[in-house]
């Protein structure tokens, strides 16, 4: 089947659900990694990888989880060819998440030879009693030995995600996490506020009074980070994403714009042909669906240009260039709720949360510090 020459490249996400421990802040689906269940998923890949259609280019891949690292190398090899024998060419950008405890030579050789691009190490804090307050396995001594053998591999991308607002942190220590991280010289920085997400340790933790929510103090963390990542040379060009010049990741930026993308694996989200669904957070269930020959496809959503407008703009303000409501407005040329969007941006504008030029709107400072509750105002429309 030959290449569209028209339509525009897709993403892949792959979703390795397994984790040695489950991380008090953590709402993603997991499993405990048995030998027998590794097995099983690894061939189910494969039926999954061979449906991938063959008339489009795949520029960009992103495995995450649960904790990709945790897969042997010879597993992590498998998966790879798997995936490779399926594309129709090698992808221009291909991210790994990796836990600083799963991170060996020999894993990072097989995915070199893949032909990985980028190393994402979730770090989270470089304090050995806020990683402790998390439920974090690795400690500062097996981020810095991880990192280690990371820049030995020579990947030519390299990110560490961060995470403030952690109960008891400090603004310093705050600070000292962000220095350090920058100090190790990744090409990418991503930083997270902790959320209390239902059915994790954390949330039992808040419902009990064992720790609490501080709104301005959260703010404080998100300004503070911000000024001193850019004092460090990390431009930032998403509210939690922070880059050097060329670094951006293009296949999250590619999903803030509402293009494709298709999920392989269990819970793992789709947007691709007109639907937006997931496959089952459910090992077994997904596993025997595809055994069957009947990808399982959960919470499936009908795009029109309405949804798809509403949500570019939404995800597209995230991102500090923002905007251009002209050139969205030619991609979904039948949304009825053009007006209603434009009307409540300009609301945003005179309130100082948002500045225009032209048809390009993007968020002010102010705007930044209060993203989530734009979109949900914008969601409302």
């Amino acid at each position: 089947m030959a290449l569209s020459t028209t339509a525009p490249p897709i993403g892949i996400y792959c979703h390795v659900p397994f984790c040695a421990s489950t991380c008090d802040f953590c709402a993603f689906y997991q499993e405990k990694p048995r030998r027998g269940d590794l097995d099983r998923y690894l061939a189910a890949m494969d039926l999954e990888f061979a449906q991938l259609p063959q008339d489009r280019v795949v520029d960009t891949v992103f495995w995450g989880g649960g904790t990709p690292g945790l897969l042997a190398a010879k597993d992590l090899e498998r998966l790879g060819r798997s995936l490779l024998k399926r594309l129709p060419q090698p992808p221009e950008e291909w991210t790994i998440e990796m836990a600083p405890s799963t991170v060996k030579a020999d894993k990072l050789a097989v995915l070199r030879d893949l032909g990985v691009t980028r190393i994402s190490m979730g770090v989270q804090s470089f304090d050995p009693k806020l990683l402790e307050s998390l439920g974090r396995l690795h400690n500062p001594k097996q981020i810095y030995t991880a990192w280690e053998r990371v820049q030995a591999a020579g990947f030519p991308q390299t990110n560490l995600d961060l995470m403030f607002a952690i109960p008891n942190q400090s603004i310093e220590q705050w600070e000292a996490d962000i220095r350090e991280a920058a100090r190790l010289g990744p090409t990418h920085l991503s930083t997270y506020c902790l959320t209390f997400e239902e059915d994790t340790a954390l949330y039992v933790k808040l419902s009990q009074g064992k720790v609490s929510i501080d709104e301005a103090k959260e703010l404080r963390f998100y300004e503070r980070g911000w000024e001193l990542l850019a004092e460090l040379g990390y431009a930032q060009y998403e509210i939690s994403n922070f880059a050097q010049p060329d670094a951006e990741c293009r296949h999250n930026m590619n999903t803030w714009r509402m293009q494709e993308w298709i999920g392989c694996g269990p819970s793992a989200a789709s947007q691709f042909t007109g639907e937006r669904y997931q496959r089952p957070a459910n090992l077994d269930e997904w596993c025997t669906a595809m055994e069957l020959g009947q990808p399982p496809k959960t919470e499936c959503v009908t795009l029109d240009h309405d949804l798809l407008l509403a949500d570019s703009i939404i995800f597209g303000l995230r991102m500090n260039r923002g905007v251009d409501l002209q050139s969205i407005n030619e991609r979904f040329p039948t949304a009825s709720n053009r007006a209603e969007l434009e009307g409540q941006l300009k609301i945003f504008e005179r309130e100082g949360l948002l500045r225009s030029q032209g048809s390009q709107y993007a968020l002010t400072h102010r705007g930044r510090l209060v993203c989530d509750a734009i979109g949900s105002a914008l969601l409302e429309v």
